[in-house]
């Protein structure tokens, strides 16, 4: 996996563009459609590096996670008085950036005073380049109020982002703000520090350790290495919530991978990749709450796929859950319909839709023979070409051939539902890359 670049030559570059750009160029407000707005605040001098100049390339996801609930224990203070420090890793590389920020589940405004960016000195680490670390603004004020219920997304900002790399993202918020808007499993440790450090290079005062996202749920960049970017929407299985923690080695990963090293040869597009994996998650039921933990997937397709940047092409692995945690016998038709509804709507945005049959689980404690008879027939409609434009068959490769109702033995990672690394790996290699590219399907 390609390792951290030369910071110094990174530096050299930045200046350049700095030199050579006349234009500047503001980032554009965004919200999820339920009134979200911006604050002034009371400075709106945008600092130094805060403004991005105009660039070639093309605006896309490197990456993404799904908010999926508010944290326990938060309910009362959210997180006032830290820094919060999340560490995400990028798909592909670019010269400017932005970022987005939940509060979904908030009950109250989040008042957000300091947010930066920044790139990890090394992997896994709270640390920084100093180099590359830049105070974010919102509408050029570098304080933002975040409605409760609603999304932002920061001006972009001038930092020369690696493909492959570790960013860091830290926000702060002095006042209590109810709920924290977070991603359970992330299968990265991410930090948070007591007062306003969202600036501090050092990783000293970043003792406390979480293996949660905060609030941050999309990281985008200007590329000239990806003209789209496609989104996997699925459940624990995509999440990748058995794989190796800190290592990347969700099938996402390995799939952008692939895309990467494959980029424009034949028909393999040049896309980025990110994981709108929620554990738990359904097609069709979703939890409590107003608005619902883990919404289902027909519930979050609008905000976690139609409304991620620039996306070409989804990958839908679901439907595992309906049956696993359904009440009784679940019709597979019911499945069935729920997935063509996704793909109807997604079509209606000129998208296409890549789809996986559903993995066996037998061994598991929710086995029984009927819940494997749905999802049999949810997979031979699958297979059959009468729910998605293009099918790959996450069961097939990845099924122990002497007995295909269990997951092999080296793909399983001992639960029997989820896979190993070496079974993440697996799914992405039958990917056909090609499949990802071409234009939706008046109908199917």
């Amino acid at each position: 996996m390609t390792k951290r670049h030369g910071y110094a030559l990174l530096a050299a570059v930045i200046a350049m563009i700095v030199a050579i750009s006349g234009a500047i160029y503001v980032g554009v407000a965004a919200d999820n459609g339920t009134g979200g707005t911006r604050n002034a605040g009371a400075d709106n001098r945008a600092p130094r590096d805060s403004a991005a100049p105009a660039s070639a390339g093309t605006w896309v996801g490197t990456w993404s996670a799904s908010p999926a609930g508010a944290e326990p224990g938060t309910e009362t203070n959210g997180m006032a008085g830290r820094s919060l420090r999340n560490v995400v890793h990028t798909d592909v590389g670019g010269t400017e950036a932005r970022i987005t920020l939940s509060n979904l589940y908030g009950q109250q405004p989040l008042n957000i005073t300091h947010a930066s960016i920044a790139v990890a000195a090394t992997e896994n680490d709270a640390a920084a380049v100093a180099e590359t670390m830049r105070r974010l603004t919102f509408s050029g004020s570098t304080t933002v109020i975040v409605p409760a219920g609603a999304q932002i997304m920061s001006d972009a900002v001038r930092v020369l982002i690696p493909r492959d790399s570790d960013v860091l993202v830290t926000t702060y918020s002095p006042t209590p703000s109810g709920p924290v808007t977070y991603h359970p499993h992330a299968r990265q440790i991410s930090y948070a520090a007591q007062g306003d450090r969202t600036e501090d290079v050092t990783a000293t005062a970043y003792t406390e350790q979480t293996p949660h996202w905060r609030y941050l749920t999309a990281l985008d960049v200007l590329s000239d290495e990806s003209v789209g970017t496609v989104v996997a929407l699925g459940d624990s299985i995509t999440d990748g919530i058995t794989s190796t923690e800190g290592a990347n080695h969700r099938w996402t990963d390995v799939l952008a991978d692939r895309l990467r090293a494959a980029a424009g040869t034949g028909d393999v597009p040049r896309y980025s990749v990110v994981n709108q994996g929620i554990s738990g998650n359904q097609v069709l039921a979703e939890g409590l709450g107003r608005p619902a933990d883990n919404p289902s997937g027909l519930n979050r397709l609008e905000r976690d796929v139609l409304g991620r940047t620039n996306v070409k092409a989804v990958v839908i692995d679901l439907g595992v859950n309906d049956i696993l945690r359904g009440q009784g016998q679940v019709d597979p038709v019911t499945v069935t319909d729920g997935l063509r509804e996704m793909v109807r709507r997604a079509h209606a945005r000129g998208l296409r839709v890549v789809g996986a049959t559903l993995m066996p689980f037998g061994g598991h404690r929710g086995y029984s023979r009927s819940r494997d008879a749905v999802r049999r027939a949810v997979n031979a409609e699958i297979r059959a070409g009468k729910v998605y434009d293009a099918v790959v068959d996450f069961d097939k490769a990845l099924r122990d051939p002497y007995d295909p109702r269990r997951l092999r033995a080296d793909y399983d990672s001992g639960d029997h539902l989820h896979p190993s690394d070496k079974g993440y790996e697996r799914m992405a290699e039958v990917f056909e890359l090609g499949d990802l590219k071409g234009a939706a399907p008046a109908e199917l």
